[in-house]
């Protein structure tokens, strides 16, 4: 697929303002995308929208193809009239400027179970027959997701290795035996997925409305304590108690002495092969349902990838294997008539990674803030781009521009300074000009440094297991005045979007 010239900004869901403690994907998105509207932005990219378990990452979802119901927005809910503000009051005093999961997770779910009891127990006749055709459409998925939920917490959220052998190998006898006496659970569970993609899907049509297309994310492992892997296991490297006996991760470098232990299981891909890669397929439909572009992370790991043994402690003894290469993107292409991606091809990146990248025509990304440690052959400089790439100023994996900037080498700042002609005092904004008027197809910033945040407002400490994915943005960030100043931006560099 041929991009157009165009530019976005990054913010996960959870980083909207609102009273609920957590972003959501009711009228609160919606201003969101008036605002990206206002400032002329053509691109929405959001993280991976699947539920989230250990950590709140969500990059460890426990399934690929569902999605997170601690987004779904009270105030829809209300519009639906489902909820009513009774079963909302007293609202707790959450923080506004970060998420604090434990506390609005057990809120939540509560809220959620009240709206399925309300469902459930009075006349809906229109919902009801739309919530029925979505679990006959999403049948291929939702009903492992729904049972496997159901039983994990039936095992107050025990992984699903620790059940009881018949439950844990998926016995016939024991899954129907499950199925029935959890019905209710699991039906829960399936309509909090209705109320999830019916909510998302009137953000995705109001956005596409306003000529805002939103890129997702695909990332390339799966969770091991995910309904994928249990109802899969035929398609990753398990023993017979269901334990990967290799993982993934990444090998020492520079900036990990023992590397990267990621823990996720890592694919048979002899096996997909046999299957024309049907699950991958698959996986790709459904989230091209829910977004329009794809950022598949951790391309590299398609052509080649560090395998780990199942019980290493650390990455640091692991070998090199072939992906599944051109024979798994051609799948992918057949199946999708196109390829809306973006390469993730950050990292230790290989002639056979950019051979991949390049036989598809795939933009790969530049992200200026890892610019200034060499010269100005450095590939992430803007005048190093080409028009097919993906520039960035960052990622939600590194340090917003002004948190990087306040502790950053002198060498670097020094290099900056040279290269733009600034002082260090309007940094972010200065390498949001540089990626806006770089030739890259598309440019983005996340919305932390168009609010010119420091460190407090880093998403994601990478290795860290807990504490990220929790900043929020403020209610009056959304200011007229900046949308304006974002708009210019984007007018002067061709990159508006009208």
């Amino acid at each position: 697929m041929k991009f157009e010239r165009s530019s976005g900004i990054l913010l996960h869901p959870t980083s909207l303002p609102g009273p609920y403690g957590i972003g959501d994907i009711g009228p609160g998105a919606k201003v969101w995308v008036d605002f990206l509207t206002n400032a002329g932005i053509g691109l929405w990219q959001v993280l991976p929208l699947g539920p989230t378990g250990y950590g709140d990452s969500p990059y460890q979802c426990f399934s690929a193809f569902a999605g997170n119901p601690y987004l779904i927005s009270p105030d829809a809910l209300k519009a639906d009239g489902i909820l009513s503000d009774a079963d909302i009051q007293p609202l707790p005093a959450f923080p506004t400027n970060r998420v604090d999961f434990g506390w609005v997770i057990n809120w939540k779910v509560k809220l959620l179970e009240k709206a399925f009891s309300n469902f459930s127990s009075r006349s809906f006749p229109e919902l009801k027959a739309e919530f029925a055709r979505f679990q006959s459409e999403n049948a291929s998925w939702l009903q492992d997701y729904g049972l496997f939920m159901a039983i994990k917490d039936d095992h107050a959220g025990q992984p699903w290795t620790t059940w009881e052998q018949p439950l844990r190998d998926r016995h016939l006898d024991a899954l129907n035996e499950a199925g029935n006496r959890l019905r209710t659970e699991i039906v829960r569970q399936m309509f909090w997925q209705f109320l999830f993609f019916r909510q998302w899907s009137a953000v995705v049509h109001y956005a596409h409305s306003k000529n805002i297309k939103i890129i997702g994310d695909i990332p390339i492992f799966v969770a091991h304590d995910s309904a994928d892997v249990w109802s899969h296991r035929e398609l990753f490297f398990l023993d017979k108690r269901g334990r990967p006996t290799v993982v993934a991760g990444v090998p020492p470098d520079y900036f990990s002495p023992t590397g990267q232990l990621w823990g996720n299981p890592l694919y048979k891909w002899s096996i997909h092969k046999k299957t024309g890669y049907a699950w991958w397929i698959s996986r790709f439909k459904a989230v091209l349902k829910l977004v329009d572009i794809v950022r598949l992370d951790h391309f590299r790991g398609f052509s080649g990838y560090w395998e780990v043994p199942g019980k290493a402690k650390t990455a640091e003894k692991g070998r090199w294997l072939p992906g599944p290469g051109k024979h798994f993107i051609r799948a992918v292409q057949d199946g999708l008539g196109s390829l809306p991606i973006i390469a993730e091809d950050l990292g230790v990146i290989t002639p056979d990674v950019v051979e991949l990248r390049d036989s598809f025509h795939l933009p790969g990304m530049k992200i200026l803030q890892f610019a200034f440690d060499g010269d100005g052959k450095h590939a992430f400089l803007p005048h190093n781009y080409i028009p097919n790439c993906v520039a960035y100023t960052g990622t939600h994996d590194n340090d917003t521009a002004l948190g990087w900037y306040e502790r950053a080498a002198e060498n670097e700042k020094d290099f900056y300074r040279k290269y733009f002609e600034r002082d260090g005092s309007t940094f972010a904004w200065d390498l949001i000009r540089g990626v806006w008027g770089s030739v890259a197809v598309f440019g983005l910033a996340p919305m932390q440094d168009f609010l010119n945040l420091n460190n407090v407002a880093r998403m994601n400490y990478p290795g860290n297991p807990s504490g990220n994915w929790s900043w929020r943005m403020q209610s009056n960030s959304l200011d007229p005045q900046l949308a304006a100043k974002i708009r210019h931006l984007n007018l002067l560099y061709n990159r508006l979007k009208v």
